[in-house]
């Protein structure tokens, strides 16, 4: 199946709704969808949609078409921040991840690598909305509170690990699904917990943002298996970061480029 077919499938899908609309950007690999009374929506990439077809075949297609719903949905409803403090979580995106909304509004965002960005966002149950200057203005919130409140309960997140081991090296994954997994890596109390168990060279990813990888790369095959690792988590993932990883110390992210047997930069 490719971009075009898969725009086709989720368009007859989501075609009930009379007030949507959709559009296929054939230059981004993606399908826009839009509640034509809002002017809100939401955009897909494709390419990670299709990845997980090719796994899960019409399931892929009923979760994508689930968070559509809910999150257009949501939409319509005034949300707010005061009241909700306990719901505000960070999420990191890709750098290429847009800094305002398509109407224009700034997001609240901050720098974190060279890779990846930090958003906030308020979680609404089935799906979340980004917290953008707009929302702050009209509850006279100031950008840093909302930074403060989710920074802080990022940390209250239960952070279960699931081990491989693959030729001497050690994967930890956090895959909670509950669309924060890859904020854990905002933890500094966790990461250093991870830390102490680490007896070679201590690596993240973040692929996407239901999963975080913390590698004990001990000989130079993990960097291979890492390498491999995150790019298939990378390109099956419905919203996806990086599919570089990143070396830890002192509590600093470094990213790295993995080139291919024993060879990184």
């Amino acid at each position: 199946m490719d971009s075009r077919q898969m725009y086709e499938t989720i368009k007859k899908r989501l075609g009930g709704h009379p007030h949507w609309t959709f559009r296929f950007d054939a230059k981004q690999d993606a399908m826009r969808i839009e509640d034509e009374r809002t002017k809100k929506g939401v955009t897909i990439s494709l390419p990670g949609v299709i990845a997980k077809w090719h796994d899960q075949k019409d399931e892929a297609v009923r979760e994508i078409v689930y968070y559509v719903e809910q999150t257009l949905k949501t939409m319509e409803e005034a949300v707010a921040l005061s009241g909700n403090e306990r719901n505000i979580y960070p999420v990191i995106r890709s750098t290429s991840f847009p800094t305002e909304t398509k109407e224009g509004v700034p997001l609240v965002h901050d720098g974190h690598t060279a890779e990846t960005r930090i958003y906030y966002a308020l979680d609404l149950g089935k799906t979340y909305r980004l917290i953008d200057e707009q929302m702050l203005k009209a509850e006279r919130w100031s950008a840093e509170r909302v930074k403060e409140i989710a920074r802080f309960n990022v940390r209250s997140l239960p952070t279960p690990v699931k081990e491989d081991r693959v030729a001497d090296n050690v994967f930890y994954f956090v895959n909670t699904n509950d669309g924060y997994d890859a904020s854990r890596l905002l933890n500094e109390a966790f990461l250093a917990e991870m830390e102490a168990r680490i007896e070679g060279t201590m690596a993240l990813a973040v692929p996407h943002q239901d999963v975080l990888i913390i590698a004990d790369l001990r000989n130079e095959v993990g960097y291979d298996v890492l390498a491999q690792m995150t790019m298939s988590f990378f390109a099956g993932g419905r919203v996806p970061i990086t599919a570089l990883s990143f070396l830890y110390e002192n509590g600093e992210l470094e990213p790295i480029f993995i080139l291919g047997k024993k060879q990184r930069t």
